[in-house]
Protein backbone atom coordinates (compact mmCIF):
# COMPACT_ATOMS: atom_id res chain seq x y z
CA UNK A 1 0.00 0.00 0.00
CA UNK A 2 2.70 2.26 0.97
CA UNK A 3 4.16 1.86 -3.03
CA UNK A 4 0.58 2.21 -4.09
CA UNK A 5 0.02 -0.84 -5.14
CA UNK A 6 -3.55 -2.75 -4.35
CA UNK A 7 -2.62 -6.40 -3.60
CA UNK A 8 -5.30 -9.00 -4.08
CA UNK A 9 -4.74 -11.57 -1.58
CA UNK A 10 -6.81 -14.01 0.85
CA UNK A 11 -9.32 -15.87 -1.87
CA UNK A 12 -10.20 -16.39 -5.42
CA UNK A 13 -9.03 -19.82 -6.66
CA UNK A 14 -6.46 -20.73 -3.47
CA UNK A 15 -6.10 -23.84 -1.82
CA UNK A 16 -6.04 -23.30 1.77
CA UNK A 17 -3.21 -24.44 3.65
CA UNK A 18 -2.25 -25.29 7.26
CA UNK A 19 0.67 -26.31 9.15
CA UNK A 20 0.77 -29.76 10.68
CA UNK A 21 2.02 -30.85 14.29
CA UNK A 22 5.31 -31.75 12.08
CA UNK A 23 5.64 -28.29 10.61
CA UNK A 24 4.51 -29.56 7.19
CA UNK A 25 2.43 -27.53 4.59
CA UNK A 26 -0.31 -29.36 3.33
CA UNK A 27 -3.87 -28.82 1.52
CA UNK A 28 -7.10 -28.95 3.39
CA UNK A 29 -10.86 -28.95 2.16
CA UNK A 30 -12.62 -25.86 3.40
CA UNK A 31 -14.10 -22.51 2.46
CA UNK A 32 -12.62 -19.26 2.88
CA UNK A 33 -15.09 -16.64 3.51
CA UNK A 34 -13.92 -13.58 1.08
CA UNK A 35 -16.22 -10.85 3.49
CA UNK A 36 -14.85 -12.23 6.60
CA UNK A 37 -11.25 -12.71 4.93
CA UNK A 38 -11.90 -8.92 3.76
CA UNK A 39 -12.58 -7.38 6.93
CA UNK A 40 -9.58 -8.72 8.79
CA UNK A 41 -6.91 -8.42 6.45
CA UNK A 42 -8.54 -4.44 6.38
CA UNK A 43 -8.55 -4.39 10.10
CA UNK A 44 -4.31 -5.56 9.84
CA UNK A 45 -3.52 -2.86 7.50
CA UNK A 46 -5.53 -0.68 10.12
CA UNK A 47 -7.78 0.53 7.53
CA UNK A 48 -10.93 3.30 8.32
CA UNK A 49 -12.59 2.13 4.98
CA UNK A 50 -13.85 -1.49 3.61
CA UNK A 51 -15.77 -1.38 0.77
CA UNK A 52 -17.24 -4.95 0.37
CA UNK A 53 -18.40 -5.48 -4.06
CA UNK A 54 -21.51 -7.00 -4.42
CA UNK A 55 -23.66 -7.51 -7.30
CA UNK A 56 -26.41 -4.93 -5.86
CA UNK A 57 -25.99 -1.41 -5.52
CA UNK A 58 -27.55 -1.24 -1.56
CA UNK A 59 -28.35 -3.37 0.94
CA UNK A 60 -32.08 -4.05 0.89
CA UNK A 61 -34.27 -5.38 3.76
CA UNK A 62 -37.63 -7.46 1.97
CA UNK A 63 -35.00 -8.74 -0.98
CA UNK A 64 -37.38 -9.71 -4.04
CA UNK A 65 -40.59 -8.75 -2.32
CA UNK A 66 -42.87 -6.37 -3.25
CA UNK A 67 -42.21 -4.40 -0.77
CA UNK A 68 -38.29 -4.35 -1.04
CA UNK A 69 -36.57 -1.59 0.76
CA UNK A 70 -32.95 -0.33 0.27
CA UNK A 71 -30.76 1.06 3.47
CA UNK A 72 -28.54 4.14 2.18
CA UNK A 73 -27.19 4.10 5.94
CA UNK A 74 -27.02 1.72 9.03
CA UNK A 75 -25.78 1.38 12.37
CA UNK A 76 -23.68 -1.33 13.77
CA UNK A 77 -27.14 -2.09 16.30
CA UNK A 78 -29.74 -1.69 13.50
CA UNK A 79 -27.33 -4.41 11.63
CA UNK A 80 -27.75 -7.01 14.60
CA UNK A 81 -31.47 -6.49 14.80
CA UNK A 82 -31.94 -7.29 10.91
CA UNK A 83 -30.12 -10.02 11.52
CA UNK A 84 -31.87 -11.21 14.14
CA UNK A 85 -35.51 -10.57 12.05
CA UNK A 86 -33.96 -12.64 9.26
CA UNK A 87 -33.64 -10.29 6.77
CA UNK A 88 -30.45 -11.35 4.93
CA UNK A 89 -29.76 -14.41 3.75
CA UNK A 90 -27.03 -17.06 4.73
CA UNK A 91 -25.21 -17.57 1.13
CA UNK A 92 -25.36 -13.73 -0.11
CA UNK A 93 -25.60 -10.74 2.09
CA UNK A 94 -25.92 -12.38 5.74
CA UNK A 95 -22.17 -12.53 5.46
CA UNK A 96 -21.52 -9.16 4.00
CA UNK A 97 -23.49 -7.80 6.97
CA UNK A 98 -21.30 -9.72 9.32
CA UNK A 99 -18.04 -8.69 7.92
CA UNK A 100 -19.30 -5.26 8.71
CA UNK A 101 -20.08 -5.43 11.92
CA UNK A 102 -16.31 -7.20 13.03
CA UNK A 103 -14.47 -4.68 11.01
CA UNK A 104 -16.64 -2.17 12.38
CA UNK A 105 -16.27 -3.04 15.93
CA UNK A 106 -12.90 -3.50 15.41
CA UNK A 107 -11.51 0.09 15.42
CA UNK A 108 -12.44 3.95 15.87
CA UNK A 109 -14.12 5.68 13.21
CA UNK A 110 -14.57 2.63 10.72
CA UNK A 111 -16.87 2.96 8.11
CA UNK A 112 -17.91 0.02 5.54
CA UNK A 113 -19.71 0.87 2.14
CA UNK A 114 -21.41 -2.51 1.15
CA UNK A 115 -22.33 -1.78 -3.45
CA UNK A 116 -21.61 -2.68 -6.32
CA UNK A 117 -18.49 -2.48 -8.38
CA UNK A 118 -20.33 -0.41 -11.30
CA UNK A 119 -21.35 1.92 -8.85
CA UNK A 120 -18.22 1.76 -6.61
CA UNK A 121 -17.19 4.96 -7.93
CA UNK A 122 -20.42 6.74 -6.61
CA UNK A 123 -19.97 5.35 -3.38
CA UNK A 124 -17.09 6.63 -2.68
CA UNK A 125 -18.75 10.16 -2.63
CA UNK A 126 -21.58 9.04 -0.74
CA UNK A 127 -23.84 9.02 -3.90
CA UNK A 128 -24.87 5.35 -3.24
CA UNK A 129 -24.49 2.35 -1.50
CA UNK A 130 -25.23 1.07 2.29
CA UNK A 131 -23.28 2.99 4.50
CA UNK A 132 -22.60 0.83 7.73
CA UNK A 133 -21.31 3.08 10.76
CA UNK A 134 -20.90 2.57 14.69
Amino acid sequence: LDHKFIVITCGGGGIPVIKDIEGNYQGISAVIDKDHTAAMLADLVEANYLFILTPVDRVSLHFGKPDQAEIKRMSISEAKRFIAEGHFSTGSMLPKIEAAIHFVEGGKNRRVVITSLAKAHLAMNGNTGTLIIS
